[in-house]
This record gives C-alpha cells, sequence and structure tokens, in this order.
C-alpha cells in the first residue's frame, strides 16, 4: 500500500550529501520550474519524468504513473515566493487551485529531484474547536484522537473525535509488523543484523523500492524495517511478515491492545491485498468475501502464491471496509505506547526518517515518528512526537470513503496542519 505523504500529497526520499554542480547539471530551482510546469500539463510522457526524477523517488512514488498521480492531486502550482536556495535544495512557497503549500525539492549529484515534499502553508489551529471545525469539512467518516502516554505506558485522550471507531488503516498496519518485529528480537528468535535474502514469491508492488533488488540479495532487517516504515516499502514488509510469521504479528495485534482484533485476520500481505484489488476482474474480491473465517487464511496463502502480472492500480474505493486493515486513533496510541516500551534504537530509527510533513521545531520536539497510509478511498495519518520535558503527545487522523476517491492532497494538507496543531495544543497545556 502507499504512506499517505508519499503517495500523493507528499513524494519523500532520503537526501543525499550536497555535492557540486556542473554548468550542465541542473539546479534545484531550475527543476521546481519543470515540476510546476509540469503540474498544468499531466500526464507527463514517461520519458520525460524519468529525464527529470530519480530513481530512488521514481520507486518511492509508484514509477512515472505515481508521479503524474502527485502531480495532479497537487493542482496546477504557481510560485508565489522562494523561500531559500541553493544549487541542490529550494524551497517556495506555492498555490494551487487545491491548497496552498511549502514545497521542498532536492537534486542528486545528476541534477535528477530525488526528494519532493509538499506540507501545508497555512496557519494551524490554535483551538480545538477551529480543530474541530476543519476536521468536520474533510467528510462524514473520520476518526481523529490526541493522546498523552502516561508513564505507565497507559493512553491519556486529550481530544478525541470518535477516537475508538476503527477505520482502515492503508498502511498505517506496518506498525503492529514492526512491534512484531521488536518483540521477536527482545526474545532472541530474531536480531537486527540478522541478514533476510530477497525472495522472487515474496516481493510485491510499489510503493518501495526493495521490489527491484535481484533474488538472493542479502538486507539486514534493520534495512527490512527502516524502508516499511520511511517509504513503506511494501517488499520490505512482506518479506519480514512472512520471517516472523503471520501469528506473530496477529498476536502483535492483540499485545499492543487493538481493540478488534479479529477484523485483521487473516492478516494480509501487501501482495494479498493487490491480487484482491488491482485487478479488473472484481469476483476474485467476492469469492475471498463469500468465504468463512475459517478458509480465508488458505486463500490468502494461495494468493500469495500468484504471480505479481496483470495487476493495475485501481482508481475507486474497493471493499475498504471488508478487505483492509483496521485500527482506531486511540489503537494507534496503545501501539505507539508499545513501540515505546519495547525501547529499541532501531525501532525508534525507523520511525523517526519520515516526519510525515509535519515540521515540528526540533527545540521543542526533539524527536518525531511517524506512519501514514493510503489507497483510494483511504488517508491515515499517525504521529508520535516528544517534548523537549519528555512528554509523549500522539494524534491521530483517519478519513475513508467507500464510495468515492478522497481528494488525497487536500486531505492530507489539512490533516498535517491539524496534528501540527494538537500536538502545540497538547504541549502547551500544563503536564498532568
Amino acid at each position: 500500500m502507499r504512506t499517505a505523504v508519499v503517495g500523493v500529497a507528499v513524494l519523500l526520499a532520503a537526501l543525499v550529501a550536497p555535492a557540486a554542480h556542473a554548468a550542465e547539471v541542473p539546479t534545484a530551482g531550475e527543476q521546481l520550474g519543470w515540476v510546476v510546469d509540469a503540474t498544468g500539463r499531466v500526464p507527463v510522457a514517461e520519458d520525460e519524468v524519468r529525464q527529470h526524477v530519480a530513481q530512488v523517488l521514481l520507486d518511492a512514488a509508484g514509477g512515472p504513473a505515481g508521479v503524474n498521480a502527485a502531480l495532479t492531486g497537487l493542482g496546477r502550482l504557481q510560485v508565489k515566493r522562494v523561500v531559500t536556495e541553493t544549487p541542490e535544495h529550494v524551497q517556495a512557497a506555492v498555490s494551487s487551485p487545491v491548497n496552498d503549500y511549502l514545497l521542498d525539492l532536492h537534486v542528486d549529484q545528476a541534477g535528477l529531484v530525488d526528494g519532493l515534499r509538499a506540507t501545508p502553508d497555512a496557519p494551524v489551529p490554535t483551538s480545538w474547536a477551529e480543530l474541530d471545525s476543519r476536521l468536520a469539512a474533510l467528510g462524514s467518516r473520520v476518526s481523529f484522537g490526541a493522546s498523552e502516554i502516561q508513564p505507565d505506558g497507559r493512553c491519556r485522550d486529550v481530544h478525541g473525535v470518535d477516537d475508538t471507531v476503527q477505520r482502515p488503516l492503508g498502511s498505517g498496519f506496518k506498525l503492529y509488523v514492526l512491534g512484531a518485529l521488536g518483540k521477536a528480537v527482545a526474545e532472541h528468535r530474531a536480531s537486527w543484523t540478522d541478514t533476510l535474502a530477497i525472495r522472487d514469491d515474496w516481493k510485491s508492488l510499489p510503493s518501495g523500492e526493495l521490489q527491484n533488488q535481484p533474488a538472493g540479495t542479502p538486507l539486514p532487517l534493520t534495512e527490512y524495517a527502516d524502508k516499511m516504515i520511511s517509504i513503506s516499502d511494501n517488499t520490505a514488509t512482506d518479506h519480514l511478515i512472512h520471517r516472523l510469521g503471520r501469528g506473530a504479528v496477529e498476536r502483535q495485534l492483540v499485545a499492543f491492545g487493538n481493540q478488534r482484533p479479529s477484523a485483521n485476520v487473516p492478516f494480509l500481505t501487501t501482495k494479498a491485498m493487490f491480487e484482491l484489488k488491482a485487478t479488473k476482474d472484481t469476483s476474485r474480491m467476492d469469492a475471498y468475501l463469500a468465504l468463512p473465517r475459517w478458509a480465508r487464511p488458505a486463500a490468502v496463502a494461495g494468493l500469495e502464491r500468484l504471480p505479481l502480472t496483470g495487476l493495475t492500480a485501481w482508481t475507486q474505493p474497493r471493499e475498504i471496509d471488508r478487505i483492509e486493515w483496521f485500527g482506531s486513533p486511540d489503537d494507534i496510541c496503545r501501539a505507539y505506547s508499545g513501540l515505546r516500551a519495547q525501547n529499541q534504537p532501531e525501532i525508534a530509527h525507523a520511525l523517526s526518517l519520515n516526519d510525515g510533513g509535519l515540521r515540528l521545531d526540533r527545540t521543542a520536539f526533539p524527536e518525531v515518528w511517524f506512519k501514514g497510509g493510503s489507497e483510494p478511498g483511504v488517508l491515515t495519518l499517525n504521529y508520535l512526537a516528544r517534548t523537549a520535558d519528555g512528554r509523549s503527545l500522539v494524534v491521530s487522523v483517519m478519513v475513508s470513503d467507500p464510495a468515492a476517491p478522497l481528494n488525497e492532497s487536500r486531505v492530507a494538507a489539512t490533516g498535517i496542519a491539524l496534528a501540527k496543531g494538537a500536538m502545540a495544543l497538547m504541549a502547551a497545556a500544563p503536564r498532568r
């Protein structure tokens, strides 16, 4: 599945160290000009996309089609002002009919765009009443939770809207896979330095990049975890599920206090999800849903043995309330609390690589964790921020629509702004 911020509103890849550019190598400012121009004439030809976008970002976005989807979601851009600019990096305030953004763009040594991130260029809410009003504008199927993790690990609700109502999570489910890996390490059934070879039969579709690695490539479990969380790498995720065992991940739902773990059984790999949904023949979904619960694990195993051929992206919501992974904002807070209690640096590292566009002041919030997720009709944004005085604050925004696709760019931009405002409101309140 796509991480929300990678999928449309944000394209994010690891930034490389600045390097000297030869005169003929495009600068970040020149590539910004191309991005702005391209948003007015999508879809851009695949060859042209590849002339401007680095492979690492293409992999994270799901190829040229994913880049075009992101450009479409942003809307036709106009530059309002350039904030900062170097040959390798430019930050500019831009506007579109969809929203106003602060656009961060980075180029690699060849002048290709390897990092592109759009975050809301708008004031964050300064009161819970304002937040609720803006939240309501996202639709009728919204769950929101702002909580603080207490010293004993319990989540104290600060503010919520349907925060106990489970919604489809998209790639937010990967928090449970990470937790199962942490538990395996704690119980000496795995080590972060263990290597796991890439297998063709465990590969999935993007987002991500490990699907491009040849079979037999050995990678440490730390790399699988980092990519699963930071760029929502589906192939990394499925390799970890197979390595740990589906049952271990299902048990982690219980261990982390998911209020309805049975809704996630059998726990789907991303490949199984794609085999059900990324096909023009909807009879496969219908047949799966017609099965009794006891027969579904064998069906999922059968789906995982199918080849990754003939699959296509889907644009309309497909059974998001029956074929997905599920949790509520309260469930997410308990999952983050569980991950924090595992107290493993590798977990914190994976969750800190991508801040999900929150862009908090790191003096006030020295650590930010993020995992989001999306598919047509689904978008979730899930954050943990540690304050300078050691408080752990959690905000989760979940939006879904089973009948129509979301405007992911608008919903994500609004959700990020609301999450940022919620963090500030909680941090300003007296400690309890």
